[in-house]
């Protein structure tokens, strides 16, 4: 009974703020860290930078990018709470192609050599080797 109360007082809402539905739609941990993604322009919404207040509706098209993946999302339903990843993933629909260049930049990650930190911290002979290559 509960949650059909909030389904219908999420659905109720035909606007809500872009930072707060981030964080809702689990993008971000925090509002906090949603505002400082949309600040530092790694979030756009219609095509544009856009302020963390901005308020959003459904059908609105938004791109982020998250590290190294760039995500571009169509909002399905709005939600002023944050719920859990099943429910958080019916707020939004990624486009195909977003999809299939996510992937295709994920193989490319996956193909190239990975350097891994070395073992350690260099012994005495390792030292004098970089010693002489930088002062030779």
């Amino acid at each position: 009974m509960a949650k059909s109360t909030v389904t219908e007082k999420n659905s109720e809402l035909r606007r809500l703020r872009l930072d707060k539905w981030l964080w809702a739609a689990r993008f971000y941990k925090t509002r906090s860290v949603a505002k400082q993604a949309i600040d530092s322009g790694k979030v756009y919404c219609e095509g544009g930078r856009c302020k963390p207040g901005k308020e959003v509706e459904i059908g609105m098209g938004i791109r982020l990018r998250q590290g190294l993946d760039e995500k571009t999302v169509t909002i399905k339903a709005l939600s002023g709470q944050r719920r859990g990843a099943p429910e958080a993933q019916l707020l939004y629909e990624e486009t195909e192609e977003s999809a299939q260049a996510r992937l295709k930049m994920a193989a490319q990650r996956k193909a190239q050599p990975n350097h891994g930190p070395s073992a350690g911290k260099p012994n005495k002979k390792d030292r004098r080797l970089i010693h002489r290559f930088k002062h030779i």
